[in-house]
């Protein structure tokens, strides 16, 4: 019997040394509030030690915040993760709040919000007083990253974040989650304006990506934010989505070759033009760059070996391929 208690309370002990308080609110402005109160439900609230399991409408009340229309609670659970949730007005399933679409996980048609707890920092990960039913908090426009890794041969084991102006360029703050194993998402809420940004792979600034300079503002993406915005699909390092990886833009030409002897690059354009070239590793590493003048340009990498990404531009038009350096 001691032995079982003891193990117990070494569970207990081991879980609270693996958890960060996270604290759910919610703004209910223009709600007509239910008289059995506003809840948060989702699949956290069993290793929170709330009774009646996961995505209980009833079991984790929000309390309102003084004379506020904001409504919160403080919950400890496990870090290093994803958790679903959504709030209630109210104590019944069915009185939970319509996620919108750009709010929504989406894949396999799942409407429920969502939140990576990245770390065990002892403040409190705060999710922000999203308006019951909108994207945002008051004030504020969500903004959706949307990063495709289908050509990274590795992910780093710290996962795909993505680093701008937002949060002062920090590497390690905002983390994504992949819900299929191939694109990485993940939400911020930011007033309107004007943000720099770039996918890094891991956590920390040699994991940033290269942006092509066809589609970068000084050498990073840019985003000019005046609603709730969704970006696009893009592949790590390059301006399209991969499965147009190595696709000529603007309806090029086939305009440009790539040849390779004995770890040397021959990259050839037929007529004499300018040109700018990076190449980089698959973890966002660059190799080479080079910006000039002429019918083709000799890149040396013989140092490498292994698949390279390539990103070529020249006027108004641009590519990035891969190839497997021999």
């Amino acid at each position: 019997m001691k032995r079982i208690v003891f193990l117990l309370g070494f569970a207990i002990l081991t879980l609270g040394l693996q958890a960060r308080v996270v604290k759910f609110s919610v703004d209910m402005a223009g709600q007509e509030i239910s008289p059995n109160g506003v809840h948060v439900t989702g699949d956290f609230q069993e290793l929170a030690g709330f009774p009646g399991g996961d995505w209980s409408p009833n079991s984790t009340p929000l309390a309102r915040e003084g004379q506020t229309t904001i409504y919160s609670t403080l919950v400890s659970i496990p870090a290093f993760r994803y958790y679903e949730y959504r709030f209630v007005n109210g104590d019944q399933f069915y009185e939970t709040e319509f996620v919108p679409v750009e709010s929504r996980i989406g894949y396999d048609f799942n409407d429920n919000r969502w939140i990576y707890v990245d770390s065990l920092a002892n403040d409190t990960l705060d999710v922000g007083a999203i308006l019951f039913g909108g994207n945002a908090p008051a004030g504020k426009f969500l903004l959706r990253f949307n990063l495709n890794a289908q050509l990274l041969a590795n992910v780093h084991p710290a996962g795909i974040r993505v680093a701008g102006s937002f949060n002062s360029w920090n590497t390690a703050q905002t983390r994504l989650v992949s819900f299929d194993g191939q694109h990485w998402e993940g939400i911020v809420y930011l007033p309107a304006g004007n943000y720099a940004y770039r996918y890094v792979n891991g956590n920390t600034s040699s994991g940033l990506e290269i942006v092509p300079a066809a589609c970068s503002a000084e050498g990073n993406r840019e985003i000019a934010l005046s609603d709730h915005f969704v970006l696009e699909s893009v592949c790590f390092g390059a301006c399209v989505d991969c499965d147009a990886v190595g696709i000529g833009q603007n309806d090029a030409p086939v305009w440009f070759s790539v040849k390779q002897d004995k770890g040397l690059l021959d990259i050839r354009f037929g007529i004499e033009r300018s040109f700018r070239i990076a190449v980089f590793d698959v973890g966002g590493r660059l190799l080479y760059s080079s910006q000039g003048n002429g019918i083709h340009c000799l890149i040396p990498l013989s140092h490498h070996k292994g698949p390279v990404l390539i990103s070529i531009s020249s006027g108004r038009y641009f590519a990035t391929t891969k190839l497997i350096v021999q």
